[in-house]
Parts: C-alpha cells; structure tokens; sequence
C-alpha cells in the first residue's frame, strides 16, 4: 500500500464515521418520535438498528486494514535495505572478480535487474511497495548453518583495485589486478587439495601420495598451523601462479596485503591462508 492509497483509506474512514454520526443523530430523533407516535416508531428503530450494526462493522473494518498497513511498513522497508545490502556486496564481487572467472550470462543479468528492482531515488517517506505477510517474516540475524565435520573451503580473499593502486610502484611492477585474483584463486586450491589428504583415509590414497599426505598432516598438527589452510612452495606449479619473476611478485603482494602468513616448518617454505577481516 503506498500513501495514496492511505489516504484514500482515511477518507473512507471519515466518510464512516460521518455516516455513523448522521445515523446516531436519526436514531435521536426516532427516539423523541417514539415517544410521540409509538405504534409507528418500532419498524424505524428496527431498520436503524440494523444499519447501524452495519457501519460499525465496516468501520472496524476500515480500522483493522489501516493498523495492519501501519504494521507493514517498517517490515517492507527492512526487506528493501537487506536486500540493497546484498546488491551492494554482489556489486563489490563482481567488480573484483577476475575476467577469466566472471561469466557474460551472470553478470549482465545481476546489474540490470538490480537497478530495475531497486532504484536510488527509492524514498520510504513517500512510497513502499506492497509485500504480503509471509514475504516479511525477516530474521533479525542468520542463524547459523549446523556444524559439519572438517574443514569448510579455504578462503578466497580477493584484492580490490584500491589495493592494488595503494601498493607503490615497484611492489606493483605490471602485475594487473586479473593476475593477482587468478593466483589467490590458485593457492585456494592448492590449500583445498592439502587439506583433503590431511583429512582422507589411508585405504583412499596410493603409495605416493599417503607419503605427502604424512607430511602434510605433520605440519597440519603444529600449533601454528592447526585449523588452517595452507599450501607449500612445492604446490606452486601454475598455470595462474609460478615461481618465477611475476609469480613471486605476486606472493610479494599478497604477502603485504596480509592474504597469508608465511613460516618455515622443518624444510618446508609453508604458507598460511588469512581469512577475510
């Protein structure tokens, strides 16, 4: 319901009550003629009584639908704002997602119908939009999704461009904002697979890896590293990331940026991924 069809709601509600008003004053009337002319004045009575009746409950009516219109409205205007604030966040992802990643049929759909459903000039003051009761049953906070056992995936911290232009020149060379997100998404892998052999059972593994798998979980368990996603050098392999000029650059980089914490356990160069602030 928008302001004009509350106002057209309080003035029906006054058109009511000026008739109930009207009727009242009839009914007085009736009740001096009653006393004039009985005989005549029961059927009067009866018909006012009845219409009364009538407007009373139109005008009980009338009052139910303005209180529930009252109790929409700082619902509907929560859902908008959660839901602008969600625009806003898929915005931001989109902007920094790497090009290589981001696909033409997601995209353009998302910016366009985001601006169709809700334009900047929206002005809860004057105008909210209709929403049925069950469309506004909004949690106050997400409740948490249960527990599972393990790890979830590793984190995907990308850089934005205002990072990037923060970094001075020669930490930044010609690295590109694409080349950086392409790598962190790398290393995210990297620390996907390390932790899926941490986690998977001898009967699963071959020879080979059951080796690498040993030593994975020997420095999964150190303190320093216990909870987390990590990659070691020797993961680095490409095709986004190498350990040559750009690729250690970049590791320069995220380094800087905090996207990890480097440590050295035993031989191993290990890397540790940070978690979004």
């Amino acid at each position: 319901m928008d302001a004009g069809d509350a106002s057209r709601l309080g003035e029906s509600l006054d058109a009511v009550s000026a008739a109930f008003q009207s009727r009242v004053m009839e009914l007085q009337e009736l009740v001096l003629a009653r006393n004039m002319y009985p005989a005549t004045a029961i059927p009067d009575l009866a018909a006012v009584d009845v219409s009364l009746t009538a407007m009373e409950a139109q005008l009980q009516a009338v009052r139910r639908r303005l209180q529930e219109e009252r109790e929409a409205f700082p619902k509907a205007k929560k859902l908008v704002q959660q839901s602008l604030k969600q625009q806003r966040r898929l915005q931001l992802m989109l902007a920094n997602m790497p090009t290589g990643m981001r696909e033409d049929v997601f995209a353009t759909p998302l910016e366009h119908n985001s601006s169709m459903m809700f334009p900047e000039s929206l002005n809860f003051s004057s105008a909210v939009p209709e929403v049925r009761d069950h469309d506004l049953k909004i949690k106050e906070e997400p409740t948490a999704p249960p527990k599972k056992k393990g790890r979830g995936p590793a984190p995907r911290w990308y850089i934005s461009t205002e990072e990037l232009d923060s970094l001075s020149s020669y930490m930044r060379g010609r690295l590109t904002l694409e080349k950086v997100n392409i790598a962190i998404n790398e290393v995210a892998s990297y620390a996907d697979g390390n932790a899926h052999l941490v986690a998977c059972p001898k009967k699963k593994l071959s020879e080979d890896t059951w080796e690498k798998a040993l030593v994975l979980r020997d420095i999964a368990a150190r303190e320093s590293v216990k909870g987390k996603h990590f990659f070691l050098e020797t993961d680095i392999k490409g095709p986004g990331l190498k350990l040559d000029t750009t690729g250690k650059a970049i590791l320069t980089v995220l380094r800087h940026l905090g996207r990890f914490q480097e440590t050295r356990i035993g031989h191993h160069r290990v890397f540790i991924l940070s978690k979004q602030q």
